[in-house]
């Protein structure tokens, strides 16, 4: 299996993991759903849909898959960057990456581009006690190094301690020695403070939601998740939920027909990872070995097994405090890959607002850089069904009218060294990929970062890839479309 390219990688990767419950009875009139509803967000990081709920029939999630059994579940979610930063960014404030104007990790969108509002901004100044757990934005300049405190929050973020040995040597390889390794099943006793950021997290959010019990105002509690993010650093124990010889290879694991190179993603961060340098893999296009391929994926299921019993007590601490049902639960990952409606995480803002009562943002004029309070998603409430909440005139009766938008940066035509997280100033094209059930379709242009400008007369590449012929996008025919004909081929 190669490292993922664009193709079938970041920009396939805007499809991600979104799921939504409303904790009601399916009777429950709008009315009563719209009074002074607790708001639970778990965000996971770099979630793909390797769940029971999405059909996997290897990896062990019951407390997520129990979530979706009583919840509206999207099946084509579509974050709108595949980046930690600029990803959340764009799902809390409601408003796409070029609107934020962040790309990379290296600026605040309320001195950058607008002083937007955010989603627990929006609550808190609406009444509710707003509460940040764990990774929720990215931590750093892209929230001001204050996780955009004190404007979001009714308190001071929490992260946990442990966190800052994520990508230290705390993984015990095969020599006895400690490294900083990919793949870190470790044995939790054993590792700085005796324990790991997300169940540090878990306890944390436990403890908020027992003091809000009592508490008079409704509550927005936001908890983000490390796993299964990279380094698959995780209790030894979930490990052997997992046997290799259970352990099967991707389905699709060649670069697809005609990818530009523009598009392949050489996945350098993992590439400096001591085990996998020991590989001696070459740049960029060097095959991981097939052993190698067959620990990964054991460890990144077990990272999610490892997630799934985190918010399983989180979920348990909701019932046990009897809040589940005055609370709307929204799970999301903040980029993963998972191919109903299109829907996009955008519209996470306007949908989470109109379930809990509030007035639904408007929709941003263009351009809406002086805008604070705004949205360029949808509201999806229509989805759920409820008889008396208003529906989002947007949202076209013809699922072929469906739309979702994502893009990527990238540095240069070929991979290098910063393909796969290039700053502001390096970023030289843009990929934009439009995706409807039928198709994904995508051009990468040059791109002005001083000016934050896509030049689409500037066409450094394309992709084409039929749904329905093509499922796994495979097969590029971007070129077989050219001389006029490209836009016949994409009539539904």
């Amino acid at each position: 299996m190669p490292p993922p390219r664009t193709g079938r990688g970041l920009l396939w990767l805007g499809l991600v993991l979104s799921s939504v419950c409303v904790a009601l009875g399916s009777e429950t009139q709008a009315d009563s759903t719209t009074d002074g509803l607790n708001v639970l967000l778990i965000i996971v990081d770099d979630l793909r849909p390797s769940l029971g709920c999405y059909g996997d029939k290897l990896v062990r999630s019951p407390n997520i898959d129990q979530l979706a059994s009583h919840s509206l579940l999207f099946q084509n979610a579509f974050a709108q960057q595949a980046v930690c930063a600029p990803s959340r960014v764009s799902f809390l404030t409601g408003r796409r990456p070029d609107t934020t104007r962040l790309y990379d990790f290296n600026s605040y969108w309320r001195v950058h581009a607008g002083n937007f509002s955010t989603i627990p901004q929006y609550f808190k100044e609406n009444g509710y006690m707003t509460m940040s757990v764990g990774k929720v934005f990215h931590p750093g300049i892209s929230s001001n190094h204050t996780d955009d405190s004190p404007y979001s929050w009714s308190f001071p973020p929490y992260h946990p301690s442990s966190e800052k040995y994520e990508n230290t040597k705390t993984c015990r390889g095969p020599d006895g020695e400690l490294h900083a390794n990919l793949l870190c099943p470790v044995d939790v006793l054993d590792v700085p403070e005796g324990t790991l950021p997300d169940k540090q997290s878990t306890e944390q959010a436990i403890q908020l939601l027992e003091k809000m019990k009592t508490s008079a105002s409704p509550f927005f509690l936001a908890v983000g998740y490390h796993k299964p993010h990279i380094p698959f650093r995780y209790p030894k124990e979930f490990q052997k939920l997992y046997p290799l010889e259970n352990i099967t290879l991707a389905p699709d694991p060649e670069v697809p027909d005609g990818l530009p190179p523009v598009a392949y993603n050489p996945w350098m961060d993992i590439r400096q990872r001591e085990d996998v340098q020991a590989l001696n893999i070459s740049v960029p296009y060097g095959p991981i070995p097939v052993d190698f391929q067959q620990k990964i994926r054991q460890s990144y299921f077990a990272s999610v097994s490892y997630l799934d019993t985190q918010v399983g007590r989180l979920l348990s601490t909701l019932d046990d405090l009897q809040l589940a049902n005055s609370t709307i639960i929204a799970f999301t990952s903040d980029h993963g890959r998972q191919s109903m409606d299109l829907v996009e995480l955008v519209s996470l803002f306007p949908t989470l607002a109109g379930l809990a009562g509030l007035q639904v943002p408007p929709r941003c004029p263009v351009p809406s850089f002086h805008v604070e309070l705004c949205r360029e998603g949808k509201n999806l409430l229509k989805h759920f069904r409820f008889r008396d909440l208003e529906e989002d005139p947007y949202l076209p009766g013809n699922p072929r009218e469906l739309i979702a938008y994502s893009q990527y940066p990238r540095p240069a035509d070929i991979p290098q060294w910063n393909s796969d997280k290039p700053s502001l100033k390096d970023i030289k094209i843009m990929g934009y990929s439009i995706r409807t059930i039928d198709y994904r379709y995508t051009v990468w242009v040059g791109f002005n970062p001083d000016e934050f400008l896509a030049n689409f007369s500037d066409i450094h590449a394309g992709e084409l890839y039929f749904v329905d012929s093509d499922p796994l996008q495979d097969h590029n025919m971007y070129n077989d479309s050219q001389g006029g004909d490209l836009f016949q081929l994409l009539m539904p």
